[in-house]
């Protein structure tokens, strides 16, 4: 970010506004809708702020002006409508050491006005630094279509009862109740105009202290998607904004953690290939533990939490300590993978069946199955198998289908450094070291006719 998006207190502080004219009138208007002090620096007024001069809204400073003018500014804002006279002021305002904007001349502001979605004290702000003005507009408007007109009055009456809230509840009833409040009866009723019944609803609701479960499990196993943050689901996004911990994978984007709460604490416990940061027995009891201290929890893993995730250990280990779990299914690499190369991974009257597999067995004395499945008919997908490409060309040969399957690797899926690759199974351990493929990569098996076929469609 080149500008840092916070909101300023503005009761009772200074803000000058240099400028008689219409772009001057438009700051006006909008710091009315604050608290501040207003002070109008301007040779001659337009009919506007002469009324609001004479209405004593804002004052109207005339005379010269000096860099003692700005002095004890909150914001200054410098409107004239002539680039020269403006570049003076800044100048003035500058040396004063004010916070500056400048209308219209972003390499002059220290800061830039958004655009807002008032909702007063629910106030959203949108910047595109200066690189796309009618974007944020369309932001905004969408915004503000999302947001009922009265939703600040049901937050103002909230800001109201906390204190009462914080006197009868504990800390976690508080967190159900706040949640329970913005996302069920009580904001719809608000909603609806029904304002009186929807107070007396929150009220009763804290005096009884008789909260209404929340549907979400304390504990939710979220599917994190296979690489960009916007293959998560829009529940593994809620579940994310309800979390107090977060535990998470080594390959979980880091942009996606920004979705969720700031205060939320993060926890990582990846797994590195030979390399495990944290045992799979300690990261079930860190869990436990965090459920158990009353702490909603989300484990957010890498693809699906139930695809190669051991996932399922992590759910007996909280429901044998009696504790609640939600699974959030995501987006699989397998699916990702094929998406990313435009390709499907059944197909109606050639590809009928769909084999997941891993190349990393828990019982790596038996011989993995997945080779008997590898008809003409059907597809291979194979987990974590780069570093077994030496063992699976040795399976394809003692079964008489080395020379008959094609392989397709699809290497860190839907990320900036995607890459994809095609070979015949015979020139699969050449092909990864040529091109130094790593994990996380999918391996695509499939008898040659498939493949080809595939191969012209995409071609």
């Amino acid at each position: 970010m080149k500008t840092f998006p916070m909101f300023l207190k503005m009761s009772g502080r200074r803000v000058v506004i240099c400028g008689g004219g219409e772009t001057a009138a438009q700051k006006t208007r909008l710091m009315l809708k604050t608290e501040a002090q207003i002070d109008i620096l301007a040779p001659e007024l337009d009919d506007e702020l002469a009324a609001l001069a004479d209405a004593g809204k804002v004052n109207w400073v005339q005379g010269a002006i000096t860099p003692a003018v700005f002095e004890r500014t909150a914001l200054v804002f410098v409107a004239t409508g002539c680039p020269a006279t403006d570049a003076c002021l800044h100048a003035l305002a500058d040396e004063a050491g004010a916070l500056i904007n400048v209308v219209d001349q972003p390499d002059l502001c220290d800061a830039v006005t958004p655009s807002i979605v008032d909702r007063d004290p629910v106030v959203v702000a949108i910047g595109t630094e200066g690189t796309a003005p009618v974007l944020g507009r369309q932001i905004k408007t969408q915004i503000e279509e999302r947001l009922e007109p009265r939703l600040g009055d049901l937050a103002a009456l909230a800001g109201r009862l906390r204190d009462k809230a914080a006197a009868r509840l504990q800390p976690r009833q508080r967190r159900d109740l706040w949640r329970w409040v913005f996302d069920g009866p009580v904001r719809e009723t608000h909603a609806r105009g029904a304002e009186r019944d929807a107070a007396q609803l929150l009220k009763d609701t804290i005096e009884t202290g008789s909260i209404p479960e929340a549907q979400s499990a304390p504990v939710a196993l979220v599917g994190a998607g296979p690489g960009s943050r916007d293959l998560i689901t829009l529940r593994g996004v809620q579940r994310l904004q309800e979390a107090d911990i977060i535990f998470y994978d080594r390959l979980v984007d880091p942009e996606l953690l920004e979705l969720a709460r700031r205060d939320a604490e993060r926890v990582y416990v990846g797994k590195a290939p030979g390399a495990h940061s944290m045992p799979q027995a300690q990261i079930n009891s860190v869990l436990v533990s965090a459920a158990k201290r009353g702490q909603r929890v989300v484990r957010l893993k890498c693809g699906d939490p139930g695809i190669f995730a051991r996932g399922a250990e992590e759910a007996d280990a909280l429901r044998a300590a009696g504790i609640e779990v939600e699974i959030v299914p995501g987006v699989t690499a397998a699916s990702a993978a094929a998406a990313a190369t435009g390709t499907f991974l059944t197909e109606r009257g050639r590809i009928d069946a769909l084999v997941l597999t891993t190349g990393h067995k828990a019982d790596a004395s038996t011989p993995p199955e997945w080779v008997t499945h590898l008809h003409s008919g059907a597809r291979v997908a194979v987990y974590m198998g780069i570093s077994k490409a030496g063992q699976i060309v040795e399976l394809l040969e003692q079964a008489h289908l080395l020379h008959d399957t094609e392989v397709q690797i699809v290497s860190r899926a839907e990320t900036p450094d995607q890459r994809s690759f095609s070979c015949p199974a015979s020139e699969l351990t050449q092909l990864i070291a040529d091109h130094d493929i790593a994990h996380p990569s999918m391996l695509f098996l499939s008898r040659k006719q498939v493949a080809e076929h595939h191969a012209q469609g995409v071609a």
